[in-house]
């Protein structure tokens, strides 16, 4: 329902703003914000823009039922907008020769209103801008109290995108860091940076087979390449060694596990957090008989469980310094053979039951 007056519009504004707090996504952002957009003015639609600088084109999420939409800066309506850096109201935009009715053709929508209200952070620079469509009114078109209901979005808007935006430069920056650390300690001990990727790719893709939230599962993705960061602590003698290693070798090379975690676990970001725990956990056995803590069935965290059939599924499927790659008639044997030993029974009868899927991350992600 549209806000007929001052108190409702801050009261919709205010609604709204509760819901992107703690939103980290830019994605989710922009959709809730065009909600907002939307509602405030009582508009059919409403899309927020981006602005690129670097590319020098607008972009929306969330833009007539289309994923993803793009335009030159300086195009259409919005681009007109955002390159004056002022309000802009068409209530007959097929008579207008700024209108771009492109996205029209390719939808089959017909656009007879617009109001087109940049968003610009605290220092002035024009970031986006609301456009909305349509007037849910008789009359159809836009007014000078929808242009204010909009400006007064724009400053909230404003700051909440460059806040998700920061966000995820930060998240993104994290991710670099860990894949460069953890391919980097690969390197070392003679793996190949495409490891940690297929270790990666197979955490998140079993994480949602078995149900975690798809939140937890991008988490244990971005976790997951670290979980033998510990290994950079063993000395290369043991680490590079072409053959078995002796029980005192062995013992060594076991302390990678805590080495790891208390590598990580200083840490208050999520994804880091998420890595200690993978890296000392994923050597555990769900009979309680791994290391280092000799932890025991759910004991093992749901990320260490899961890391552990990842890990191992490429190890055993993998050329190293001491054998040769399996075959996955094998590997299957072997893991049918730890269910509920080595491995949670549960994690391994859903890993095996989409081992297509597994395989097929392995392929795009071989070795050269």
């Amino acid at each position: 329902m549209a806000a007929h007056d001052e108190g409702s519009m801050l009261e919709t504004i205010l609604g709204y703003m509760s819901k992107i707090e703690g939103v980290r996504k830019i994605d989710a952002v922009l959709i809730l914000l065009s909600e907002m957009g939307r509602v405030l003015v009582n508009a059919d639609r409403c899309t927020l823009w981006l602005l690129d600088t670097q590319k020098k084109e607008l972009w929306t999420k969330v833009a007539h039922g289309i994923d993803r939409v793009h335009m030159p800066a300086g195009s259409g309506i919005a681009g007109v907008a955002v390159g004056s850096g002022e309000t802009v109201i068409v209530n007959d935009p097929y008579r207008d020769p700024r209108f771009n009715q492109e996205i029209d053709r390719k939808t089959g929508y017909t656009t007879r209103s617009i109001l087109v209200v940049p968003i610009k952070n605290s220092r002035g620079e024009v970031l986006g801008a609301f456009q909305t469509i349509n007037k849910q009114t008789a009359a159809g078109k836009f007014e000078e109290s929808d242009i204010k209901y909009l400006k007064l979005a724009s400053t909230y808007a404003g700051e909440a995108i460059e806040a998700a935006k920061l966000n995820e430069e930060i998240e993104e920056t994290q991710r670099d860091v860990i894949f460069a650390l953890a391919e980097a300690g690969e390197t070392r001990s003679k793996e190949t940076g495409n490891h940690v990727q297929r270790v990666s790719e197979y955490c998140r893709s079993l994480a949602l087979l078995a149900c975690l939230p798809k939140k937890e599962a991008e988490l244990l993705k971005l976790a997951a390449p670290m979980h033998d960061i510990g290994k950079i602590a063993i000395p290369d003698a043991i680490l590079l060694k072409p053959g078995r290693l002796d029980p005192e070798e062995f013992a060594v090379m076991k302390t990678h596990a805590e080495s790891g975690y208390t590598i990580l676990k200083g840490s208050a970001r999520p994804i880091l957090k998420a890595a200690a725990t993978v890296a000392r956990e994923h050597h555990e056995r769900y009979d309680g008989t791994g290391y280092p803590r000799g932890l025991k069935g759910n004991d093992i965290h749901i990320f260490g469980r899961i890391c552990a059939i990842a890990d191992v599924f490429d190890a055993l499927g993998s050329d190293r310094v001491y054998k040769k790659a399996w075959p996955i008639e094998k590997i299957v044997e072997e893991f049918t053979a730890q269910r509920g030993a080595q491995f949670d029974p549960a994690l391994i009868d859903t890993f095996l039951a989409h081992l297509d899927q597994f395989t097929a991350i392995r392929e795009r992600l071989k070795d050269i």
